[in-house]
């Protein structure tokens, strides 16, 4: 019988240390199955039957306790011992189960293990640090692990691509030809400084014994355990940590936080270990007892129930803690519910440096959920009743850019409705702060105009622009024809320029998919989590090949860590004709001209503007622009030359076709420029 929808049917365990905790002699177990009758502990060498010298190394019977939980204090089971339990119920069922509260497991979680994780971390652990950049200096960079370098031209040893080891090779270039830069290296020269990765918990759509499996991963297994198809080694509990821990310290050597995506919502299946310890607690069900399916994988979890809670906000801890980890990205936080989300928050702040620790998630669900009445879930309707360090994806930015996800060939702002959308890119361009409804602070915004999920931006400029309104193409030509220079692919090739400058001077937190700045694209297929490695990896012949483009992404965010205004500073709108958009921020002017024809700004208009700003603080004297960043700049063109790669040469970057004589701004098509007022003694105001 399911009590889901009830509050608290068993006690509660809520001090008490749950899973496996070792000392020095042994380890005690606890688990928390109010509704059994009898558990036992079993332990074995391995964690899997089929590895060399597998045996059996004894059943124990626990003991049940006042709060729910079972414990037993075993001698001699030390660091690298596998256990799972068995649980029975009343009516004399058996059901077998991992540790729910596991931290380490062997091959593909199906036994859990015990650890010692001083005995899991690499070479100077204890010395790595949080980078200490700011949060109004932050750009978010989303990759999956597999994708960052399982393309053989990455310039990282066979060994190690699709690992978590290959984040820390360091000098790699593509085919190891020392030319152009590749992995961590290219992130270095991109400027970054946040690496959000797709989930690397233990999950269970992929075989980790074998090799060439793909996921993005969203369907945990073992929440706490590091996923072992990233792992060297798959069947050693203790290799996945200790690798997953190089990774981070190897990024945080570059300067580079790290995000982790995490799933709480669901599960993998409805089979899962919360399920099979205390039937019908962790996961919602509906008036009629079937499984609540708000996160469209068929097994919401009761985030509001107080065991639930209490697992997440340790579970977040932990990682945080033990792996030292820069931020936490939550899938479907419209399933989870406010409380919860406040207490992970007070939770990290808790921890030494802890409040620089990131949290944002997406502000939505698939559909409806089932969870306890007066549950208050954390999507766009509560998000005023979200701490203000709580971010969240905003969804209206991103379409009014590019037009409406979920519709393959409608245009947004940058590829053909201007004018429709053109409202709505100055709110967002303000964080949405004087929109109509507002979305919270600076802070809470991540900006953003492509993600793992849905088109490319590159594809889906592609398809709104060229496809004919079609969503199945007869070729991938159009796709690839940039390489070429086909003019078709120039006009798209701007519009992506159009809307990586918007992302890049609005209020807000940056974010983007790893190889957006390079054209990425995955030939149309909206939904490629499970489509393989081949359409997912990014190719980084293409990143060469396309460093126009990439040169214009990095010189965007040089210029947003150079200048604090770009992230909370109030925009200014200046009034235009047509479908232009102008705004002062700080001592920048933007201008965007989404049109396929010049259009020209009155320079007295501007001028205006900025006497308004600055109620007389300059005297009579009228500002003196220089263009510092020009999407038309051939600096940013297809086959811009290794020469042109330096970021500081802000000259280059604001030499194109825009242009300010007396009459005006002159703004070529489809362009983006930013100019930075100075006096007449060459200060910059």
């Amino acid at each position: 019988m399911s009590l889901t929808n009830t509050a608290e049917p068993y006690p509660l365990c809520l001090e008490r240390r749950l899973g496996a905790t070792v000392s020095d002699d042994g380890a005690q177990f606890a688990l928390w199955a109010p509704t059994a009758s009898q558990v036992t502990l079993r332990l074995f060498a391995h964690g899997t039957d089929g590895e060399p010298g597998s045996r059996a190394l004894g059943e124990y019977r626990m003991h049940p306790e006042t709060d729910g939980s079972w414990t037993i204090d075993v001698p001699g089971a030390t660091h690298g011992v596998y256990y799972d339990y068995l649980i029975e119920f009343e009516d004399g069922s058996v059901t077998r189960s991992a540790d729910p509260w596991a931290r380490a497991a062997g091959a593909n979680g199906r036994r859990s293990m015990v650890v010692d994780l001083s005995r899991t971390d690499p070479d100077g652990w204890d010395a790595d640090k949080r980078p200490g950049t700011p949060i109004d200096s932050d750009v978010i960079w989303e990759t999956h692990i597999g994708d960052f370098s399982n393309d053989p031209s990455s310039g990282v040893p066979a060994e190690h691509r699709g690992k978590y080891l290959a984040f820390t090779d360091s000098g790699t270039t593509l085919d190891g030809e020392g030319a152009f830069p590749t992995c961590v290296e290219y992130l270095k020269r991109l400027g970054i400084t946040v690496v959000q990765l797709l989930p690397f918990y233990d999950y269970g759509s992929v075989d980790e014994t074998r090799s060439g499996g793909y996921n993005w991963g969203y369907d945990p297994v073992n929440y706490n355990v590091p996923e072992g198809s990233y792992a060297t080694d798959p069947y050693d509990g203790e290799v996945r940590i200790r690798e997953c821990k190089a990774m981070i310290q190897a990024l945080h050597a570059a300067g580079i936080k790290v995000v982790m995506d995490v799933v709480y919502n669901h599960m993998y299946t409805t089979d899962n270990w919360f399920e099979r310890v205390v039937p019908g607690y962790f996961c919602r069900r509906t008036d009629d007892g079937a499984f609540a399916n708000g996160s469209g994988c068929g097994c919401d979890m009761a985030t509001e129930h107080e065991m639930f809670r209490r697992f997440m906000v340790e579970s977040v801890t932990y990682w945080a803690s033990e792996y030292h980890l820069d931020g936490f990205r939550f899938d479907l936080m419209g399933l989870i519910d406010v409380e919860t989300m406040r207490a992970i928050r007070a939770s990290l702040d808790a921890l030494p440096g802890g409040r620089s620790i990131l949290m944002y998630g997406e502000p939505w669900a698939a559909g409806e959920s089932a969870p306890l009445p007066g549950t208050i879930l954390a999507d766009k309707r509560a998000l005023l009743l979200l701490e203000s360090r709580i971010g969240h994806f905003c969804d209206t930015t991103r379409d009014a850019i590019k037009g409406h996800v979920f519709y393959r060939d409608q245009p947004g702002y940058v590829n053909g409705a201007a004018q429709q959308n053109r409202q709505a890119v100055l709110d967002a361009v303000n964080a949405h702060r004087t929109a109509r409804v507002s979305e919270g602070n600076a802070g809470q915004i991540i900006q953003y105009v492509s993600a793992h999920d849905d088109l490319t931006l590159w594809d889906k400029l592609s398809i709104s622009m060229r496809g004919n309104g079609t969503d199945h193409l007869a070729s991938n030509a159009m796709y690839d024809d940039v390489l070429d220079g086909a003019a078709a692919a120039k006009e798209v090739l701007n519009a992506n320029l159009l809307a990586a400058g918007i992302i890049g001077v609005s209020a807000g937190l940056p974010f983007m998919l790893a190889g957006e700045e390079f054209a990425r694209t995955k030939h149309g297929n909206d939904n490629s989590f499970e489509s393989g490695s081949r359409i997912n990896e990014l190719d980084w012949h293409r990143a060469s090949d396309m460093r126009g483009l990439v040169r214009f992404y990095a010189d965007l965010i040089a210029l947003r860590t150079g200048d604090k205004a770009w992230f909370d500073a109030e925009r200014i709108v200046v009034p235009t004709e047509s479908s232009m958009i102008a705004f002062l921020v700080g001592k920048h002017a933007v201008l965007i001209n989404p049109d396929v024809r010049e259009r020209t700004m009155p320079l007295t208009v501007m001028n205006q503007a900025v006497a308004r700003c600055d109620a007389g603080r300059f005297g009579d004297a009228a500002p003196i622009w220089r263009c510092t960043l020009d999407s038309t700049s051939d600096r940013y063109a297809v086959a811009a030359s290794d020469t042109q790669s330096e970021t500081k040469n802000v000259r280059q970057a604001g030499a194109g076709a825009c242009a300010l004589d007396d009459a005006g701004f002159h703004l070529a098509a489809r362009s983006l420029s930013i100019w930075t007022r100075e006096v007449h003694d060459g200060q910059t105001i």
